[in-house]
């Protein structure tokens, strides 16, 4: 964290055309700034905040000015005044404070407020802001997102949460269980939607106790018997072993990583320049088994042959002699025949 002196100089944030008052400490900043500790699996913190150790473990304190993103998984704020806000990543917001007045500017994520005291909470959106507001000195439990798409989203628990337009002044009361979400940051596109907001602490994994067991020396009465159990149930001698088939292989080929000691968060590798190659066995012929069936042949019906015509009886021709003798006789016959 750059040091800038001993000097308390006054500026403004600009966030979606709204100036915001923010004040610049130096390198011994009042107790009144600090925001809460911190804590996350993958988090990355910009500007003011300090490191405290209690009861032997390290915290991060946010202050005045901190610019938090929360790249994966939840991060947890535990306010200084009592209460906690939960952020569920990816998410990127900052916190400014003064005096009882804790404002959050979220540019993108959801985050779970829940307050127990009379700490005044705004949450900036570049068009929308939100109040959370205590009914009966009660406790406020709000959650808040906003999308990329600038989809937003709101539910009130516990309180009531008063919207208002920063361009055109217009506002919008949710009350206590409501849960709306609006679009582009207009008032007019704001529907109920139950279950659009979620932000839920996630439990910690149990781990399944196991029974232990110490290993010992099998006896001799142990090495025995699996002896004669071998003997007596030998293994099949034409039995083949089980051919294991081939499996494919992956692997992946990543950019190299890139450390600069210098910089305070470290650059993202590209993750279009990861390449997954599967390598495979190709098998030399193809191996078929199973049973082909194809269409069923229709035989063509021949019609039968036409039946043999039958002659009179009558009409039968006696079989013709050509022979010398029959000759012979039927010249006679015509010769002396009365006709003649």
């Amino acid at each position: 964290m750059r040091r800038i002196g001993k000097i308390l100089c006054a500026g403004a944030l600009v966030w979606g055309g709204l100036a915001v008052p923010l004040l610049v400490q130096g390198d011994n900043p009042p107790l009144g700034d600090s925001v809460g500790a911190i804590e996350g699996d993958s988090i990355s913190i910009e500007g003011p905040m300090s490191v405290d150790v209690v009861h032997g473990q390290v915290r991060t304190v946010l202050r005045s000015g901190s610019d938090v993103r929360v790249k994966s998984g939840q991060a947890r704020i535990k306010l200084v005044e009592g209460g906690e806000i939960l952020i569920c990543g990816p998410a990127h917001f900052s916190v400014l404070k003064s005096g009882g007045a804790l404002t959050l500017a979220l540019e993108g994520g959801t985050i779970h407020a829940h307050l127990e005291n009379d700490l005044a909470l705004t949450v900036y959106t570049p068009q929308i802001q939100a109040r959370p507001i205590s009914i009966g000195n009660g406790p406020e439990d709000v959650l808040v997102g906003l999308d990329s798409a600038g989809a937003m989203c709101i539910r009130a628990n516990k309180g009531a949460v008063r919207i208002e337009q920063q361009l055109t002044g217009q506002s919008v009361l949710v009350p206590q269980n409501g849960d709306v979400s609006l679009s582009n940051g207009q008032l007019e596109s704001l529907r109920t939607a139950a279950g659009s907001c979620a932000c839920e602490e996630q439990a910690a994994a149990i781990p399944a106790q196991t029974a232990s067991e110490v290993s010992v020396l099998a006896s001799p009465e142990e090495i025995k018997k699996a002896s004669e159990e071998r003997k007596a149930n030998p293994p099949p001698a034409n039995v083949a072993p089980p051919v294991e088939k081939p499996e494919p292989v992956y692997q992946v080929f990543m950019p190299p990583l890139q450390y600069d000691a210098n910089a305070k968060v470290q650059p993202d590798f590209d993750p279009s320049l990861i390449v997954l190659v599967r390598r495979v066995h190709v098998r030399p012929t193809l191996i078929f088994q199973g049973k082909v069936e194809g269409d069923p042949v229709v035989a063509q019906a021949t019609p039968p042959p036409p039946p043999p015509t039958r002659q009179k009886p009558g009409a039968a021709q006696k079989p013709v002699d050509d022979s010398t003798w029959n000759r012979v006789k039927t010249y006679w016959r015509k010769l002396w025949s009365p006709s003649s």
